[in-house]
């Protein structure tokens, strides 16, 4: 274990100093980092007041941070300003000071088309700041139950076929295209923004693991000498999302993330919330009878699970593969259920409807 440790975080640091080298070796203020470059700026606290207007307009409120927009000239001299997503995470203290290092090396270390883009970060005040492009179509669980401002017409079954596709590319890459395995923690359709395009990114890092294996053990597997131990009561997930073998277990998984990922599959098909707290309702427990046998459920079987607000404007057989799918991902047995790959592959053969040809992703390694 002493090893791995060490690799891990010669690794790490390696990454985050390269990283902060190129940030570095830009001395003006420039457009690094904000407009399309690769490199990540590192921000002074200063500089994070500013572009947020000391923290004067709110779009994002969480556990253990609040999301700022952040505004600066454009790129060129230009006149437009150039938005961006400011994540201020608050409270302090050694345990939130890690998450918030953790969630930052692990940025540093993505680039996907279906991840939120890390454009610059602070870690020169206890709060800590994370700058992320800015995504302006509101996550998806706005769009999909009419929450807050971003109450609108009803997503076409397109568009949610498109997401469940690119999510799950997006948890591919997390999976099985990094150095490390990393388990995002936290899928959920709040966690998913959506463009104008109702192309989808894939955001908050926040309760992020990674390491050289599939499994991460739980806490109380370490020796009690170690400063981890004192993590034990952080729970991973959210209601409604949380894979029950984690619960049972504590073992942090990347079938977690497939469970996750089977749960919103089902809340894009049926237009239902994951959870209800009011009405008691978990969506993954009441579906999980209904799709026993996803195979063999007739044309009115499947249509009664589809959202309605649709009103009949969906593929039937597309419909049933992600029903099935999604009851896949439920799989008691977490060895039974599908990689994210494998996830991926079953969806271009059954979804019909995903058009490779429009898509942005590369496809030299899907055939």
């Amino acid at each position: 274990m002493g090893i791995v440790k060490f690799l891990r975080s010669k690794l790490l640091n390696r990454r985050r100093d390269s990283d902060r080298a190129a940030v570095h070796a830009d001395e003006g203020e420039g457009c690094s980092g904000r407009c399309g470059e690769t490199a990540v700026k590192r921000w002074e606290w200063g500089e994070i007041e500013r572009i947020t207007g000391c923290f004067s307009e709110v779009v994002g409120e969480g556990g253990f941070s609040t999301v700022y927009m952040g505004r600066f000239p454009g790129c060129g001299g230009g006149s437009t300003a150039a938005t961006a997503a400011v994540k201020v995470h608050s409270g302090g203290g050694e345990r939130l000071s890690m998450a918030f290092k953790q969630e930052l090396d692990v940025l540093l270390q993505l680039e996907h088309e279906n991840i939120v883009r890390l454009l610059g970060y602070c870690d020169d005040a206890d709060q800590g700041a994370l700058i992320f492009e800015y995504v302006s179509g509101g996550t998806l669980h706005e769009r999909l139950h009419g929450s807050g401002s971003n109450e609108r017409s009803t997503l076409p079954w397109k568009s949610r076929v498109k997401i469940a596709f690119q999510l799950a590319q997006a948890i591919e890459h997390l999976h099985e295209r990094c150095t490390l395995h990393i388990i995002h923690g936290d899928i959920k359709s709040s966690n998913v923004l959506l463009d104008g395009d109702s192309d989808c990114k894939l955001c908050d890092f926040g309760s992020v693991k990674m390491g050289f294996s599939s499994m991460i053990l739980p806490p109380s597997s370490l020796p009690s000498s170690s400063p981890y131990v004192r993590r034990k009561n952080i729970i991973m997930g959210s209601p409604g999302y949380t894979d029950p073998a984690y619960l049972r277990t504590g073992i942090a998984s990347k079938k977690n993330d497939i469970y996750s990922f089977g749960v919103l599959v089902l809340e894009l098909v049926t237009g239902l919330e994951a959870f209800r707290a009011d009405k008691g309702l978990v969506l993954a427990s009441m579906a999980a009878h209904m799709t026993k046998d996803v195979d063999r459920m007739d044309v009115s079987e499947v249509t009664n699970m589809v959202d309605p607000r649709l009103r009949g404007d969906f593929n039937v057989e597309e419909a049933r593969a992600l029903i099935g799918l999604a009851r896949s991902c439920f799989d008691e047995s977490t060895l039974v259920r599908p990689t994210a790959s494998c996830m991926v592959k079953m969806m271009k053969e059954k979804v019909s409807s995903i058009s490779f040809t429009n898509s942005r992703h590369k496809l030299s390694d899907d055939l």
